[in-house]
């Protein structure tokens, strides 16, 4: 089955009860044509540079992407040789894709918040050492080092993708990266506004604006699937991303504060240790259902195949080049893949290249 380049799908959506769950998931996703397979980190079970080297290995055609892991979680030695070797290892199909971060979480860890300064010039080394360089006295927002090279893997364009969420990230993504993935539960207003200011900052930078995939991240959950499975895959979801940076996601997308505000002082939010889509009860989600307007989880492809389909391609509309049918594995999306197949325009998209961050 040929593939569709333009839609893909987060691996090992949610907490999986072990990874080894990747191997059914990215067989299935290629025997549905899916194009590409995104790898979010976290860091239990599903640390990136393993899965990624997993999916690389049971996989012929799908391209794959970190959306995201940190350049200062690791030596730039260490993510640029793991990014060498998984280009070579799929012949092409990988994109190294970087994020910001949680900052709550990078300082329990001991790690210094991450800057656009910082990413930019991570960005240029890794660029210098997978053409060949030999990188000599580097001193730069990303750190210093002696001496930086990989040797004996010849001059190559490895692309690379950002996780981009607010004004900053976006014209970073335009500027100097491949692809640019946006975050779920943006309105159609963030969208298209997120989608210019990339656009428009990698014409500054005197880039093709048509050259960065924007990657739409778009919650994809049908009425096939369980209640209890919905409202954890959209309430459970949402909370979670409140819990972890609510006010930059309100301010985002223009939502109104107060809301937050209260979803905060709720005493079952509080009473969940935890990501609330990892650890709430059914009836714990239930109740937080009340507490997030309907307004917020509407963008979102649900209901059924049909309506999920419509939603996608709406995010087309909005000028996204991809869409990463997230928070879904791809047996649950497989009713929804099945009608965006049978219903998908036959040369729209022929120009895409498997891998997520590739030129078209």
């Amino acid at each position: 089955m040929s593939s569709m380049n333009e839609i893909g799908f987060y691996a090992l959506a949610g907490a999986p009860e072990s990874p080894r769950e990747l191997v059914a998931e990215v067989q299935a996703a290629e025997a549905m044509g899916l194009g590409s397979a995104f790898v979010s980190e976290r860091f239990n079970i599903k640390e990136a540079a393993t899965l990624c080297g997993a999916l690389g290995a049971v996989s012929d055609r799908i391209g794959i992407a970190t959306a995201a892991t940190n350049h200062h979680t690791r030596h730039p030695m260490v993510t640029a040789s793991h990014a060498m070797t998984m280009h070579k290892l799929t012949a092409g199909r990988y994109s190294l894709g970087l994020g910001r971060g949680m900052g709550r979480l990078n300082r329990a860890f001991g790690l210094t918040p991450v800057t656009t300064a910082q990413m930019e010039d991570f960005v240029g080394l890794m660029r210098r050492l997978w053409r060949g360089e030999t990188v000599i006295g580097h001193d730069g927002p990303a750190g210093s080092y002696p001496g930086l090279a990989i040797r004996g893997a010849g001059d190559q364009h490895i692309p690379m993708t950002l996780t981009a969420f607010g004004p900053n990230s976006l014209a970073l993504g335009g500027r100097c990266f491949d692809a640019v993935v946006l975050h779920t539960f943006f309105t159609d207003e963030t969208t298209a506004r997120a989608v210019a200011v990339v656009k428009q900052a990698a014409e500054q930078a005197g880039r093709d604006p048509d050259a960065v995939r924007v990657w739409s991240c778009f919650a994809t959950i049908g009425d096939h699937l369980d209640e209890s499975v919905r409202l954890k895959k959209t309430v459970g979801r949402m909370a979670t991303y409140l819990q972890g940076y609510g006010d930059l996601l309100v301010r985002t997308n223009n939502w109104d504060p107060a809301v937050l505000a209260r979803f905060r002082a709720d005493e079952t939010v509080a009473a969940v240790p935890g990501a609330i889509d990892a650890l709430a009860t059914t009836e714990q989600l239930e109740h937080i259902a009340t507490l997030i307007p309907d307004e917020w989880l509407a963008p979102a492809a649900t209901g059924s195949p049909a309506a999920c389909v419509a939603a996608v391609r709406g995010q087309f509309d909005l000028g996204c080049n991809g869409v990463i049918l997230h928070g879904a594995s791809p047996t649950h999306l497989e009713p929804i893949v099945a009608h965006y197949r049978a219903t998908r325009p036959s040369s729209t998209f022929d120009h895409l290249v498997p891998n997520p961050g590739g030129q078209p």
